[in-house]
């Protein structure tokens, strides 16, 4: 597979249906979630597979919802999720998160997913750059990662891919992002400043 073959379009409701077969693929992806635990504090929904779906589908409609969507022809096969704070209120570690926050960020990127069928092949990445390339054309901004630390993973222990939510320290590192201080015990907060595009 070559990723230069594939394509990045954002998430709207042209293209909530590639979106949503993507998803539907995956078995709502993390046990049903549709990429919305990010967007709601745990007490603001009850988080079933159809009305996570319903929400999703509402909040593109209504564009409150952002990602970057890599196409290989006309299907999706990844998301980098990203927004503001607002829109993204619900992060993992929130307390430990808080404790050392400074200033918000004006982006987040939440959460990275990539079709089972095209992980190991740098489609993550690829996802994260689209995101960054969405954030610049709205303005740009201080956009703020939350990758996993696989210096902080047991050495000789592999881990899953489908248990990398948001990618690696490595890979934002290699996408201009600078490490800022850990955020649980094997996550860590990244950040990185794009200008408008």
């Amino acid at each position: 597979m070559d990723v230069d073959d594939l394509t990045i379009r954002p998430l709207a409701p042209d293209t909530w249906p590639a979106f949503a077969e993507l998803v539907a693929r995956h078995n709502g992806v993390f046990g049903g979630c549709w990429c919305t635990w990010f967007h709601t504090l745990s007490r603001d929904k009850d988080r079933t597979y159809e009305s996570n779906r319903d929400l999703k589908c509402r909040m593109v409609a209504e564009g409150r919802a952002h990602a970057a969507l890599v196409f290989d022809g006309d299907e999706a096969v990844a998301w980098a999720q990203y927004g503001p704070p607002e829109e993204l209120p619900n992060i993992h570690h929130r307390q430990e998160y808080e404790a050392g926050l400074g200033r918000p960020p004006d982006y987040r990127i939440t959460c990275i997913f990539v079709d089972r069928r095209y992980r190991r092949h740098g489609v993550a990445a690829l996802a994260l750059r689209g995101a960054l390339d969405l954030v610049a054309k709205a303005g740009g901004g201080v956009v703020e990662g939350y990758p996993h630390d696989m210096s902080k993973q047991p050495e000789g222990k592999k881990m899953s891919s489908s248990f990398l939510y948001n990618g690696t320290r490595k890979m934002y590192e290699e996408a201009g992002f600078t490490y800022e201080r850990p955020k649980g015990q094997k996550n860590c907060v990244m950040t990185r400043t794009i200008a408008s595009a």
